[in-house]
């Protein structure tokens, strides 16, 4: 497993927990719905880079930068820093891993 592949599945696996904390802790099921469909997605892409197909580390790369700019969006209207700072810096991360 490539360095890139295991970025792409850590942070898919954070989008995941980290819907779920939203849910736990809000009720929040936009959080639980969209961290479950980026998390799997950044698996899926995992998966498919992984096999060799360079769909999948693209794929992984687009749904990263997606989210840090969700992200930077969620913290400059809410000014609260989580879980936007820990997604955006774990997103910066896992690109820049995913990148070089």
């Amino acid at each position: 497993m490539t360095p890139s592949t295991l970025a792409a599945i850590l942070y898919g696996v954070l989008a995941i927990v980290g819907g779920g904390i939203g849910y736990a802790q809000a009720r929040s099921k936009v959080s639980l719905i969209s961290g479950s469909i980026s998390g799997v997605l950044l698996i899926l892409c995992a998966i498919l880079a992984k096999q060799g197909n360079p769909v999948g580390i693209w794929g992984a790369i687009a749904i990263t930068v997606l989210l840090i700019g969700v992200f930077i969006g969620r913290y400059l209207k809410t000014r609260k820093a989580m879980p936007a700072i820990l997604m955006i810096v774990a997103g910066i991360v896992s690109l820049v891993v995913q990148v070089v």
